[in-house]
């Protein structure tokens, strides 16, 4: 299942771009891909010997990326040198995320302890951007299930949800908070989802299932061509983004997207009891095996990886760090979870 997360990853860190299947150590590593390896790694329930080597080789990578007044760099270069300044864009958020995960679940103590303090200097600061404060908001969300006296994960739990009472819909057949979808937009959904239940606000879990129930329609469509027909299957936003009144198939369609509907209505189903929520986590497991706009199996059996992207003729045939976390991912909640075919 990791095995080509594993050929992606160095002594260092996890190379970002790949050639087919071949890692392209040229175009060097970033935090966005580390962190997210590390959120997938760290919660494997029994990790081997070469699984706990992956997850501190990220958990590292991300440690050293946090600066001491708690921004983020992003992109280092194959030889080690940080090749911007700290910022707190997405990689901020998403280095909170795993540094989260981490803290929760890995299963050193030593680990644990120095995920959280990272945790802490990260979580000192505050990104206007909303993906990047959902992104941490999750990382947040998991640390506080495991240590309830955590102050840093709760004020940032705190500040998504005041900051999410004050969104509204765009539109009268718009219930989304931003005129148009961008990526990993069901990540918005989830960090409301599982802060307002991590601090017991069920009117604001409400809100976060409210909309991820905007989302999975707006993202799906009914198959009336394949051999399914009649069924739904997922029709993501593409790299352009998505409007009211834009309807798809639209391309070129992200695994990235895909997995983060998994792991939103993983929450939502494990938050609410709710059955219902593994209908969006069977539709992940489907696009991933094909049953998508495309008719494209976007995991390859034999490295393990995920594709690029999924494109009106087919797929984009490089397995790069992103897409193959999302695989994983998407595996991953499939496993875990009592799928409803």
């Amino acid at each position: 299942m990791f095995d080509h997360l594993s050929a992606l990853t160095d002594a260092r860190g996890l190379f970002e771009h790949a050639r087919y299947a071949v890692p392209r150590p040229e175009h060097g590593y970033c935090v966005d891909d580390v962190a997210r390896a590390l959120v997938v790694t760290a919660r494997e329930p029994a990790p081997d010997a070469r699984l706990i080597g992956l997850h501190r080789r990220y958990l590292g990578f991300t440690v050293a990326a946090v600066a001491d007044d708690g921004r983020c760099h992003n992109r280092m270069d194959v030889t080690g040198r940080w090749t911007d300044q700290p910022g707190l864009g997405d990689w901020w958020g998403r280095a909170l995320w795993g540094l989260g995960f981490a803290a929760a679940r890995l299963p050193d103590p030593a680990d644990r302890d120095r995920a959280a303090d990272a945790f802490r200097r990260a979580a000192a600061r505050r990104s206007p951007d909303l993906r990047a404060t959902a992104f941490a908001t999750l990382g947040a969300a998991e640390l506080l299930t495991a240590r309830p006296d955590e102050a840093a994960a709760r004020g940032l739990l705190t500040d998504y949800l005041e900051w999410s009472r004050r969104w509204a819909p765009t539109g009268p057949q718009w219930a989304w908070p931003e005129p148009r979808l961008g990526y990993a937009n069901a990540a918005i959904a989830e960090a409301l989802i599982v802060a307002a239940h991590a601090l017991g606000d069920d009117a604001g879990t409400a809100r976060g299932c409210d909309l991820l129930d905007f989302l999975l329609r707006v993202e799906s469509r009914v198959d009336r061509v394949g051999a399914g027909t009649g069924a739904r299957l997922l029709s993501v936003t593409p790299v352009g983004g998505r409007g009211p009144g834009e309807v798809g198939p639209a391309f070129d369609q992200q695994p990235l997207e895909v997995a983060a509907l998994a792991d939103a209505c993983a929450s939502a189903h494990r938050v609410t009891g709710d059955a219902s929520w593994l209908v969006g986590v069977e539709l992940a497991r489907r696009w991933l095996w094909g049953d998508n706009d495309s008719r494209t199996i976007m995991l390859d059996p034999d490295t393990g990886g995920g594709f690029d992207g999924l494109t009106r003729t087919g797929r984009n045939e490089n397995q790069g760090a992103e897409s193959t976390v999302a695989a994983l991912v998407i595996v991953q909640q499939a496993c875990a979870l009592p799928v409803t075919p």
